[in-house]
C-alpha cells in the first residue's frame, strides 16, 4: 500500500527562570492513520508534548491551570517578569539580531594579518584588536601605560572627540587626572575574545564568511596578552612604563609582566589572583550553565535568530552577587520592598530583587553569550604556577613548526583568485590539530632580584607544594608592583591579593607594595573608590626612579 506523507516541523524554546518549556507547532498533519511509534523518536516524544494548538499559536498562549480558576480556593498569581521575557522573545524573533561590535564607537582597530596561535590548540587566521588611547606618546615613547580591562569591559575606559560618552573608568584617566594624560600616553583595548571590535566568537570567520560562534578557539590570558603586544609593536612601544589592571585585567597585568619582563617598568594589579581559586570558578561556571540552558544558544549558533536573552540576564544577575557586598545592600537596600501596600509576589519584590533584575535586563543585550562564556573560562584557567605554565610552554615549544606548515599551505593555495585572508584561513584549517600551538616562543624566565637582600621577609605564605609552584612560576617579575586588595571583595578575597604580593616577594621581588582598603563596595570598588584606589595608582605610576631601586 502506498500513501503520501506531507508534514511540517517546527520547534521552538523558551526559557522562562528555571523552567524550560518546550513549544511545538505544527502547520499540516495527520495523526489520525498512523500510531505514535511511526514517527522517529525525538518527533514522537515531541508531538506528547503538544499541547492544545489553537492556544499555543496565540501570541497570549497560557499554559492552563490544572485545577479550574472559577472554582479554586484562591485566584492564580500574577507572573509580569515571565510576561515581559516572553515579549522581548517575540519582539527579537521579528527583529534585528544585536551587534555588539556597534555598542561601542569610537575605536582605532590593528590589525594583524598572519596566522596566531594560542595555548590551546586553535588558530586564528589573523585578528583585530579594537583600542582607544588618550594623552601624547613622547619622543622616547616610554610614557605609555597599558589598561587591561575586566570581563566584560570595552576599550571605552575614557570619554574623547569619537566618543564622548563617559568610559569605565572616567574619573580615573584625564588632565591631572590619578592617570595623568598630561604625563602618560594611556592605552586601553578589548581582550581578543570579547565581542566590542577585537576579534571574537561573534567576529566572521574568513574561511566560510559566518560568524565563528563557537567553533572560536579557546583563549587565555596569556593569549590576549601575546596580542596586545602585538599592537604594542605596531605603535612601535617598545616598553611600557606601566601595566594595570583590575580583575580580569589584574591577571592580564601580572601575565604581561611574566611574559615580557624586560618591557614591562612598572606593574599594577587590583582585585585579581595569581591563581584562580574554588570560589570565584564555581560562580563563573554556575553563569555559563544557565546561559547554556537556554535553548535559544543553540550551542552558540544563535546569530541568525533569537539571542539567549534570558540565560545572559540570569547569568548577569548571579555575577552581580558577587561584584558587590552585603554591607553596601544592607544599607542600600535592607528588607524594603518595591511597593509596600501590594501582596508579595514571586516576581521582583524586595528593592534587592528589583536591583538584581534591572542589571540582568541592562546587560542581557549589550554584551555577546558567546563572548561571555570564552572570557569567563580563560579567567578560570588562569594559574602563574611553574608546572602549569611549563604545560603550556612545551605545547606551544611542541606545536611550532605548524606555523611554517600554515605559511608553506598557504603558499600552495595562492595559485587561486581566492582573496589572501580566506586562503590564510583554509591553510590554518588544513594544518590545525588537536594539540596546542605555539604563537611566539618564549624562554624560560630564572632571573632573580638584582639587589637581593639578607633580611627575612614575615609572611604568611603556606609551604605546600601548590603554593611553592606559584613562588617558582612568579620568578622574573622584579619590577616595582602594587597589589591592591578590598576586605569586602567576595570574588576575589584579600587573602588572594596577599598571595600575589608575598609569592612575588618570596620569588625575589624586593619592591612589591601592598595595601588593603576597608571599603563596603565589594569587588567593584576599583571602579567606584577613586580617591583611594586612585590614589594608590597615582602614587605608584609617579614614582620617581630612585624611590623604586
Amino acid at each position: 500500500m502506498a500513501f503520501v506523507f506531507k508534514w511540517r516541523h517546527f520547534a521552538r524554546f523558551c526559557v522562562v527562570d528555571a523552567i524550560i518549556e518546550f513549544r511545538v507547532f505544527k502547520t499540516w498533519i495527520d495523526l489520525a492513520p498512523f500510531p505514535l511509534s511511526f514517527f522517529p523518536a525525538h518527533i514522537g516524544s515531541s508531538i506528547m508534548l503538544t499541547c492544545n494548538q489553537d492556544s499555543i499559536n496565540s501570541p497570549h498562549f497560557e499554559p492552563k491551570s490544572t485545577s479550574n480558576s472559577a472554582t479554586s480556593s484562591n485566584p492564580p498569581l500574577s507572573f509580569p517578569c515571565i510576561d515581559k521575557l516572553n515579549s522581548r522573545t517575540m519582539e527579537l524573533d521579528s527583529g534585528p539580531e544585536p551587534s555588539y561590535d556597534n555598542i561601542v564607537t569610537g575605536y582605532e582597530k590593528f590589525e594583524y594579518p598572519h596566522p596566531f596561535l594560542l595555548d590551546h590548540g586553535g588558530i586564528l587566521p589573523k585578528f583585530d584588536i579594537a583600542y582607544e588611547t588618550w594623552g601624547t606618546l613622547n619622543e622616547k615613547k616610554d610614557n605609555a601605560i597599558l589598561i587591561h580591562t575586566g570581563l566584560s569591559a570595552s576599550s571605552h575606559a575614557k570619554s574623547h572627540a569619537k566618543n564622548t560618552k563617559p568610559g569605565w573608568w572616567e574619573d580615573f584617566i584625564g588632565p591631572g587626572a590619578n592617570i595623568d594624560t598630561n604625563k602618560f600616553f594611556v592605552i586601553c583595548t578589548n581582550a581578543i575574545g570579547g565581542c566590542y571590535g577585537s576579534t571574537g566568537p561573534s567576529s566572521i570567520d574568513p574561511a566560510d564568511g559566518d560568524r565563528y560562534a563557537t567553533r572560536f578557539p579557546i583563549v587565555t590570558i596569556f593569549d590576549m596578552i601575546r596580542a596586545q603586544f602585538k599592537l604594542l609593536d605596531h605603535l612601535g612601544i617598545d616598553k611600557l612604563h606601566a601595566s594595570v589592571g583590575s580583575s580580569m585585567g589584574g591577571m592580564q597585568s601580572i601575565a604581561a609582566a611574566k611574559l615580557f619582563p624586560e618591557r614591562v617598568k612598572r606593574l599594577i594589579s587590583i582585585s585579581a589572583c595569581a591563581r584562580s581559586h574554588p570560589y570565584s570558578i564555581a560562580l563563573r561556571h554556575t553563569q555559563r550553565q544557565v546561559l547554556m540552558a537556554d535553548p535559544n544558544w543553540n550551542k552558540g549558533f544563535y546569530y541568525k535568530s533569537i539571542p539567549p536573552h534570558v540565560g545572559m540576564k540570569l547569568a548577569r544577575e548571579i555575577a552581580t552577587i558577587s561584584y558587590r557586598s552585603g554591607p553596601e545592600w544592607e544599607l542600600r537596600f535592607g528588607r524594603k520592598r518595591a511597593n509596600e501596600n501590594q501582596s508579595p509576589a514571586l516576581c521582583p519584590d524586595f528593592l534587592i530583587e528589583t536591583y538584581l533584575d534591572h542589571q540582568g535586563e541592562r546587560f542581557c543585550l549589550q554584551y555577546d553569550p558567546n563572548s561571555l562564556l570564552y572570557i569567563s573560562k580563560a579567567m578560570d584557567m588562569f594559574d602563574m604556577s611553574r608546572s602549569e605554565m611549563e604545560k603550556l610552554q612545551n605545547q606551544r615549544a611542541h606545536n611550532l613548526p605548524k606555523i611554517e606548515e600554515i605559511l608553506k599551505r598557504r603558499q600552495q593555495l595562492k595559485h587561486s583568485d581566492k582573496e589572501d585572508v580566506r586562503t590564510m584561513a583554509e591553510a590554518c584549517r588544513s594544518v590545525i590539530g588537536t594539540q596546542s600551538a605555539l604563537e611566539g616562543k618564549e624562554e624560560e624566565e630564572e632571573q632573580v632580584s638584582k639587589k637581593p637582600t639578607g633580611k627575612k621577609r614575615l609572611t604568611t605564605l603556606s609551604s605546600d607544594p601548590a603554593t611553592q609552584d606559584l613562588v617558582e612560576g612568579m620568578k622574573g617579575i622584579n619590577m616595582p608592583t602594587l597589589v591592591l586588595g578590598v576586605q569586602s571583595d567576595i570574588l576575589f578575597p584579600v587573602w588572594q591579593q596577599k598571595e600575589i604580593a608575598e609569592c612575588l616577594r618570596a620569588s625575589g621581588n624586593n619592591r612589591v607594595t601592598y595595601y588593603e582598603l576597608d571599603a563596603m563596595f565589594g569587588h567593584d570598588t576599583f571602579l567606584i573608590d577613586r580617591v583611594s584606589v586612585g590614589g594608590a595608582i597615582k602614587g605608584h605610576l609617579e614614582l620617581l626612579d630612585e624611590d623604586t631601586a
